[in-house]
C-alpha cells in the first residue's frame, strides 16, 4: 500500500498513513474472520491464535473494533473519499468472515476487494485515478479471483471433511486448478496488452515477466500437490502478486 502511494507521488508521511490505515483495516477483518472460525479451528487449525490460547476473544474483539477505528480515521484524515472507501473495504472483509466464506462464492470478495487495494493507494496520493487503471482493475479482479482458489485448494481436504462448502469443493482439485491458472492467464494478457499498448520497452518489461514466470512456475507445481504444498503455493502466488502488481506499475508510471 504504501509502495503504491509513494509511487502515485505521495510524500512519505501520507505512503506511511495510507499504509497503516489499510495494514489496521486488514487487521480489524483478519481478527473478525478468527473469532468467526474459532468453534471450527479448533479441531481443525489448532495452531491458528484463538484454539491455541494465544489470543483470547475479547483481545480479538479489541483489534477487531481498534483496527477498524484507526484504519477509518486515517483513511478519512487523508480524503473523504478514502474514508469511504475504508468503510467499503471494512464491508467486504467482514461480508467475507461471516457470509461468503464456505460458500462457492467465497472467491467473490477477493475478486472484488483485492483491487481497491492499490485504488486506496493511488488515490489517497493522488486524488484521483491515473488512466492505467482501466487495465490495472481488470487485472486485480482476475488476480483476486485466481488467488481465493488458490487459498480454497488449499483447504479442500478440510473442508469436505467438515462439511464446508467452497468453490474448491463443488469443481473439484482439478477444475478449480483449471479456472486459477485460466485467470492468471487471463491477468498476464491484460497486463501485458496495456504495456504493449503503451510501447513500454523489452527492459522494463523483463522484471513483469520474470515474477510472472515464476507465478506460472508455481501454479504448474501445486496442480497434484498434498495440501501443505498447496498451501505454500499460495502464499507465495500472493507474495508474487503483490511483486508482480510492483514491477508492472514502475514502467506503467515512469
Amino acid at each position: 500500500m504504501a509502495a503504491v502511494a509513494l509511487a502515485a507521488g505521495a510524500d512519505p508521511e501520507r505512503a506511511l498513513g495510507l499504509g497503516i490505515s489499510m495494514t489496521a483495516l486488514q487487521a480489524s477483518i483478519g481478527a473478525l474472520n478468527d473469532i468467526h472460525d474459532a468453534p471450527h479451528d479448533a479441531g481443525r487449525k489448532p495452531g491458528k491464535p484463538i484454539p491455541a490460547g494465544l489470543v483470547s476473544v475479547p483481545a480479538a474483539w479489541s483489534i477487531v473494533v481498534a483496527g477498524a477505528l484507526v484504519g477509518l480515521a486515517l483513511g478519512a484524515s487523508v480524503d473523504v473519499r478514502v474514508g469511504a472507501l475504508a468503510v467499503v473495504v471494512l464491508v467486504i472483509g467482514y461480508g467475507y468472515d461471516l457470509l461468503a466464506k464456505g460458500t462457492a462464492w467465497s472467491w467473490l470478495p477477493f475478486a472484488v476487494g483485492i483491487p481497491l487495494l492499490p485504488v486506496y493507494g493511488w488515490l489517497g496520493a493522488a486524488g484521483a485515478l491515473a488512466s492505467f487503471f482501466i487495465a490495472l482493475v481488470p487485472m486485480t479482479v482476475s488476480a483476486g479471483a485466481a488467488l481465493a482458489i488458490a487459498n480454497a485448494r488449499a483447504d479442500l481436504e478440510r473442508d469436505v471433511a467438515a462439511g464446508t462448502v467452497s468453490v474448491a469443493t463443488r469443481l473439484g482439485l482439478e477444475g478449480s486448478w483449471r479456472l486459477h491458472a485460466a485467470l492468471w492467464v487471463l491477468t498476464l494478457i491484460v497486463g501485458s496488452a496495456w504495456l504493449a499498448f503503451r510501447g513500454v520497452g523489452l527492459l522494463e518489461i523483463a522484471p513483469v515477466v520474470a515474477v510472472a514466470g515464476l507465478i506460472g512456475i508455481v501454479v504448474v507445481w501445486s496442480r497434484r500437490r498434498a495440501p501443505a504444498g498447496r498451501e505454500r503455493a499460495w502464499q507465495f502466488e500472493a507474495a508474487g502478486g503483490a511483486l508482480a502488481l510492483l514491477a508492472w506499475l514502475y514502467p506503467v508510471v515512469g
